[in-house]
């Protein structure tokens, strides 16, 4: 795949996530960025407006991120146009050591000139990742 610039932050961002780099996170987000994540209302964004800014970004991984134990992504296929990249996979989240719930979508990111996010969009259906949890064994 080609080192398109919404790809590689796009892959900066999940590296930092899997590290549970919170300040490496945020600063690949434009000042005024936008996560949306899932789209349109959830109980994360019940009035569908997104999380703005680095605050607001901020409290969004506060919400999701810092809850997991930990976060696996597995990016199936990939597309970049313009300035954004649509990933296509699953997150699978671990919470409780060894229950795991797998989010299967669509995750949009756009970038400005300066490579840094403006946009953080994702595609997921909550009811359909529910019917995934399951416990693993724990080593």
């Amino acid at each position: 795949m080609s080192e398109h610039p919404a790809r590689l932050a796009s892959q900066r961002s999940m590296d930092a996530v899997r590290r549970r780099a919170k300040d490496e996170w945020l600063a690949l987000f434009a000042e005024n960025a936008v996560v949306e994540d899932p789209v349109g209302p959830s109980h994360f964004d019940p009035e569908a407006k997104g999380h703005h800014g680095k605050d607001g970004i901020a409290t969004f991984w506060d919400m999701t991120v810092a809850i997991t134990d930990r976060l696996d992504f597995d990016i199936r296929d990939s597309f970049a146009c313009g300035d954004e990249v649509a990933n296509i996979g699953v997150i699978t989240s671990t919470v409780g050591g060894n229950t795991q719930m797998d989010a299967e979508g669509v995750f949009i990111y756009r970038v400005n000139d300066e490579g840094s996010i403006v946009s953080l969009r994702a595609f997921w259906e909550l009811d359909r990742a529910m019917t995934t949890i399951r416990t693993t064994p724990q080593s």
